[in-house]
């Protein structure tokens, strides 16, 4: 609700100020601009997206999201340890960090919603330290394809949308890390009361 209170602001403000500086014309050219621009960008990463969701589907029917889960399971067996112990919740975080690694963001909510849910069972309201790591591992997931990324990337114009694939790996590693460490010396903190 506050969302569209801003926006409706923002619009309103730029009518104003377009009339009284007698700019009005150019601010309806903008906002057609805009909207133009935004249908483009859209429609340029809907084939993106549906290119890395159909790999994604063909990898769940190959049984490599399989592999890839059994590849993941040691790592999440220590950082997950009681949601590990339910192989549906195993599998929807596999699933999650999977499509995380493919940099499908879309695809991979879905995932961690489901195995949220899971987690969150006979929490009583509050949040698990589980389930904060969880969070952290689906928000600052580590990227080897950011597919969506180099989707933006291409729309605009890019000649190589995958030329920051280093910059990628490091920055996704170090959030991780950064987001993990918190993530555990904030529950340290909360047994020391």
């Amino acid at each position: 609700m506050e969302v569209a209170w801003i926006w409706t602001g923002m619009v309103t403000l730029s009518l104003i100020f377009g009339l009284l500086s007698g700019n009005l014309d150019a601010v309806a050219s903008a906002a057609l601009d805009g909207a133009r621009s935004a249908v483009e960008l859209s429609l340029s990463m809907a084939g993106v997206l549906c290119l890395w969701s159909g790999v994604m589907e063909i990898m769940n029917a190959c049984g490599l999201s399989a592999g890839l889960a059994r590849l993941f399971r040691p790592i999440l067996r220590r950082l997950l340890p009681n949601a590990c112990r339910d192989e549906e919740t195993l599998a929807a975080v596999s699933a999650n960090v999977s499509a995380n690694l493919l940099g499908l963001g879309n695809a991979a909510t879905p995932l961690g919603i489901r195995a949220a849910r899971r987690m969150a069972r006979g929490c009583g309201g509050t949040a698990s330290d589980e389930l904060c790591r969880l969070v952290v591992l689906n928000t600052a997931s580590i990227q080897l394809i950011p597919a969506t990324i180099a989707s933006v990337r291409s729309a605009a114009g890019c000649a190589a949308p995958f030329d920051i694939l280093p910059a990628v790996w490091l920055a996704s590693v170090l959030s991780v890390a950064a987001g993990l460490s918190a993530a555990w010396l904030l529950s340290r903190g909360g047994r020391a009361r």
